[in-house]
């Protein structure tokens, strides 16, 4: 991309995207083209694909879990298209790094709603805590827990359920399992 390119992209991602000034936008710029020029995938040169997302993720972030993981990159990669893109990154790490509470209560739900269906089901928050460190006691029921979060009762947990719970604890934010970096 030529330098005129690239100024247009920083001015025009800086102005869309609110979570970053316009030097750090050119910093998530040069590290997406230096993580580009990495990859060795069907993608290089205008993205990155799912390995390479994973990778720079983990080793940025210290993110290992592949469910985890595999949500985020499809979160990011919103044309659906297998690649992220330059605005894509830029656009998705303001939300991971920069977000906004109401921004990442959405994001997380995203992640544990599997299905999409806008809901996260038992079966969801089950194959979400397994893979977390999450220790029950002894005494108490798998299911009780859950039922905690379920506000109304429906066997299910709505947007409006995991926010109520969300804003009465900001630690639950990330109750099935870590999909925000570490504050460092």
């Amino acid at each position: 991309m030529s330098r005129k390119g690239v100024k247009a992209l920083v001015d025009s991602l800086t102005r869309s995207d609110k979570h970053f000034n316009k030097s750090e936008v050119e910093c998530l710029v040069k590290l997406f083209d230096t993580l580009v020029a990495r990859a060795s995938s069907e993608y290089a040169g205008s993205g990155f694909d799912r390995t390479m997302f994973r990778d720079t993720l983990h080793s940025a972030f210290g993110m290992t879990d592949d469910v985890v993981l595999d949500r985020v990159f499809s979160i990011f990669d919103r044309d659906n298209d297998g690649c992220i893109t330059v605005v894509e990154w830029v656009e998705g790490l303001g939300v991971l790094l920069r977000g906004t509470l109401e921004e990442k209560m959405k994001f997380c739900f995203t992640i544990y709603d599997l299905n999409g269906d806008g809901y996260i089901s038992k079966e969801e928050m089950f194959q979400m805590l397994k893979n977390s460190l999450l220790i029950q006691p002894a005494d108490e029921e798998p299911d009780e827990g859950v039922k905690d979060l379920d506000h109304d009762h429906d066997g299910k947990l709505s947007f409006t359920d995991f926010e109520k719970t969300v804003r009465d604890e900001n630690l639950l934010l990330e109750a099935f399992g870590p999909c925000l970096p570490d504050i460092k």
